[in-house]
């Protein structure tokens, strides 16, 4: 392989830094916190309510009440969460262009020892520093991603991040009520809660296979973890059981 040129190395940083910088958050993400919400609240929402009543169409009507509420609720957090990020990255933004312009030396230095601490030493460490600090906008774009770890969020992101959030809660919603469409409740409670267990190991198994982790651990871990929780919806159903109407 040919030896790499410091230009090479600019072209690489800058691409990496300002033309296509890691995103902080990814659509798996997003889908997998939909998804969680929404399996795991109205699973428990329909154990508690199927224990307190035994009856399939209440517990149908509230978990559809619950499901629509809960998607809503979920992409509005999304929505409002990712402009937060995005106005954070704005006001770091503002605060780098005004340091550049008031403490120029300070914020070159910043840029050495960055590029010092990559292993860049000599000649091609100030070549590198150089042609950063030529540009502010290169300048800026790079002590966002590499000093503060920011990447540009605009409200598109947000947008998508809400819809993509609220589509998941609500498929994930339906998961554990497709039992007490067709059969009866005290069958469809036991079935609700293998198939919102499985749909949970699935969802864990398959972040850990695209991210980092053991897919069997991770998957186990969530089906446990999202099972526990909704049962105790129907702990409270089962203590606050209704009597039968006479």
């Amino acid at each position: 392989m040919d030896p790499i040129t410091h230009d090479q190395i600019i072209n690489e940083v800058l691409h990496h830094t300002q033309t296509d910088p890691h995103k902080r958050a990814s659509g798996l993400s997003d889908f997998i916190l939909g998804a969680q919400d929404g399996l795991v609240n109205v699973l428990g929402v329909v154990l508690g309510i199927a224990a307190a009543t035994n009856d399939a169409r209440i517990v149908l009507v509230a978990g559809l009440a619950t499901t629509f509420a809960e998607s809503i609720s979920m992409g509005a957090v999304a929505f409002t969460t990712t402009l937060a990020d995005a106005d954070l990255y704005q006001s770091e933004r503002e605060r780098e262009y005004r340091h550049i312009i008031e403490t120029p030396h300070l914020e070159i230095k910043e840029i050495r020892d960055i590029y010092e601490k990559k292993g860049f030493k000599g000649a091609l460490l100030e070549r590198i520093v150089t042609t950063i600090t030529a540009n502010q906008d290169i300048w800026v774009a790079v002590m966002m991603a590499e000093e503060h770890q920011l990447a540009p969020i605009d409200r598109r992101t947000a947008i998508r991040a809400a819809l993509l959030v609220g589509f998941s809660a609500i498929v994930g919603s339906l998961v554990p009520l497709f039992p007490f469409m067709f059969l009866p409740v005290s069958t469809s409670m036991w079935l609700s809660v293998l198939v919102t267990a499985l749909v949970l190991f699935a969802i864990g198994a398959y972040k850990a296979r695209v991210t980092v982790g053991k897919p069997m651990k991770s998957g186990f871990e969530m089906a446990v973890i999202g099972t526990l929780s909704a049962l105790a919806g129907y702990l409270v159903g089962f203590i606050l059981k209704v009597p039968p109407l006479p």
